[in-house]
């Protein structure tokens, strides 16, 4: 008889789909009208569960699963599971850190070169049939900010940043970071106080996987950062004071910002969508085909080492 495995959350990538549904019996808890009674009917019996990072599971849901051995999140977050309560009950967590840190640092230079040369603004300029119409076409659009060179300051120096790090010293940036300690094995300035990073930078990345800092880009750092300042977050919407931002757009206190995440997903602060000075994505930074696919072979194997008894790989809790 499969093992029976809960599903909170969808995966796309079919050949994962598909080989999850021949090795387990999967029950598709997103998309039941009445969860409460699909949990009553099967709870009992599931002894896996699958779900994302931003969906994670609730304490309430887990105890609904007293045959649950492991559960793996497709993603990186795992503050949306109750941790605590999970190793109580010998409950295996498991995340697939690692397998998007390359897709999150190309999309953070991605959003920096495009928030610095106004690449979405040029392309609306282009499809709304105005170019042919301006007797000089470059200048409804302002000259753009040359990325090669500028300084970055990277909050977070774990895989993310690294990655991110590597990629801005091939442009030729000079690259500063602050994180709870030095790191000994990179050669770029470390820079304890996050004020003062943001004071020696014209861009500032935020690549810390802090689950439970909040806030902390706020109305001090985004002065510091400037009027010529540039703000990228891919790592959480929480650890920016989202009123602070919008305030510093509107007023030209900084340059510009280029966000994958937001505190409210999928609300977004409806006054940043009239800035041309910013450029939004909704939290996509690891939605390729190569790393949704890494993300759900991870999943398949936590799911296998947990029903085995054993410790998963990629075990968090």
């Amino acid at each position: 008889m499969k093992a029976e495995v809960l599903q909170l959350s969808p995966i796309l990538i079919p050949e994962i789909n598909a080989r999850l549904n021949e090795l387990y019996t999967v029950r598709p808890y997103f998309q039941q009208a009445d969860k409460a009674a699909y949990l009553r009917e099967h709870g009992a019996n599931i002894t896996a569960v699958v779900t994302g990072g931003h969906t994670g599971i609730t304490r309430a849901v887990m105890e609904q699963l007293p045959a649950v051995k492991v559960i793996a999140v497709n993603g990186v977050g795992t503050d949306a599971v109750d941790l605590a309560y999970a190793r109580d009950r010998g409950i295996h967590v498991t995340a697939t850190i690692g397998a998007l840190t390359e897709d999150v640092a190309d999309l953070a230079i991605g959003l920096l070169i495009s928030t610095c040369r106004g690449l979405n603004t040029a392309d609306r300029y282009v499809r709304s049939g105005a170019w042919p119409k301006s007797p000089t076409p470059l200048a409804p659009i302002p000259l753009a900010r040359q990325f090669s060179g500028m300084r970055v300051g990277i909050v977070g120096l774990g895989r993310v940043g690294r990655a991110v790090a590597t990629r801005a010293a091939a442009f030729g940036c000079p690259i500063s970071y602050t994180d709870l300690r030095a790191m000994d094995d990179v050669p770029y300035t470390f820079v304890q106080d996050l004020v003062e990073l943001a004071r020696q930078s014209d861009a500032l990345i935020v690549a810390a996987a802090a689950d439970k800092a909040k806030g902390i880009i706020n109305a001090q750092v985004l002065a510091a950062l400037g009027a010529e300042g540039y703000l990228i977050n891919v790592a959480r919407g929480s650890l920016v004071n989202e009123p602070d931002l919008v305030a510093a757009l509107q007023t030209g206190s900084i340059a510009g910002a280029g966000l994958d995440v937001f505190v409210d997903e999928p609300n977004v602060p409806t006054e940043l969508f009239e800035l041309e000075t910013v450029v939004l994505q909704p939290h996509r930074a690891s939605a390729t085909v190569q790393t949704r696919t890494r993300m759900g072979e991870m999943v398949l194997a936590a799911l296998a080492q947990g029903l085995a008894g054993e410790k998963p790989t990629a075990a968090v809790a």
